[in-house]
């Protein structure tokens, strides 16, 4: 399957936080979830996918070309939503339409006027006096008016109510089953992230964690309650977040499929209760259980 983007180790040093080896990619038609807390790396990521910010070190590569020798050509065929919007807010939305179709090859007057109606968005109205979700809405309709083949987003729906937050996945998804369409989207909403995304990357402390398909890290990631001794040491030194309860102790680990077999009989006698996790659980482990 061809590769939409490749990011290949890039560090961006600043003098209190280091992003450091960020390795990822997205195959096309496929949608790609960056999930880390607040401070992670994420917007400093994407900040120099959009070449906003250049790393120190590593290369970025989107539809096969240099982001550095292609960057016209490539910001061309990239729908951009940052999770602040930055327009004239004394300007019109249809004034604002215009200003940005002078970027685009591909602008697509007919379908911002479309996506304006769709949205509820009136071309007359200021941007200043828009909500936030209007704001956001206002992005999604510029960035889908020139044919995007990938689409990059930093924290889109933070802050919105949960019936724009959905309206929005809706679209990306669409965009994805209608239009073989990529998607790389950053949130620490972990709910948005299960929605909508093929694989799913964590970023912490500026470094990923884990990169790979969601339904593999589902089946990986589990919680076990089991009492004392139930369980060998190899095994429990590879739990994290380990608690104590009247059970006997909780963890979380990510070697479900390797310890399964070895746990069937504890788990029949009722020593053992294994739980589904979601990727919340996952991305505590993390922050605080550390990393294998």
């Amino acid at each position: 399957m061809d590769k939409i983007l490749e990011a290949n180790g890039l560090r961006k040093e600043y003098r209190t936080f280091t992003l450091d080896g960020v390795t990822l990619e997205i195959p096309k038609g496929t949608i790609l979830g960056l999930i880390g807390p607040n401070g992670s790396g994420k917007t400093t990521t994407i900040r120099m996918l959009m070449k906003m910010t250049r790393p120190d070190v590593g290369s970025i590569r989107m539809f096969g070309l240099g982001l550095d020798a292609h960057e016209k050509e490539i910001k061309n065929r990239v729908g951009y939503v940052g999770e602040e919007q930055f327009y004239y807010q004394n300007k019109k939305v249809s004034w604002t339409g215009r200003f940005v179709s002078q970027y685009f090859e591909k602008w697509d007057q007919e379908m911002f006027d479309s996506l304006l109606k769709e949205f509820n968005l009136d071309p007359s109205q200021k941007v200043g006096k828009l909500s936030k979700g209007m704001k956001v809405k206002l992005s999604f309709a510029i960035a889908f008016s020139h044919h995007p083949e990938l689409m990059i987003l930093d924290e889109p729906t933070a802050g919105l109510d949960p019936v724009i937050r959905r309206e929005m996945l809706d679209r990306l998804l669409a965009f994805r089953d209608d239009h073989d369409g990529s998607v790389f989207i950053s949130s620490h909403i972990t709910d948005d992230i299960v929605r909508i995304a093929d694989h799913v990357a964590f970023i912490v402390d500026g470094k990923i964690a884990v990169h790979a398909e969601k339904d593999e890290i589902l089946s990986d990631w589990k919680r076990l309650h089991f009492k004392p001794g139930a369980l060998d040491g190899e095994s429990v030194t590879g739990l994290r977040c380990v608690e104590a309860h009247a059970f006997g102790s909780t963890g979380v680990t990510n070697r479900y499929r390797e310890l399964e077999g070895s746990i069937t009989a504890a788990v029949s006698a009722g020593d053992v209760k294994v739980e589904n996790v979601n990727l919340d659980a996952v991305l505590i482990a993390f922050v605080k259980g550390g990393r294998s």
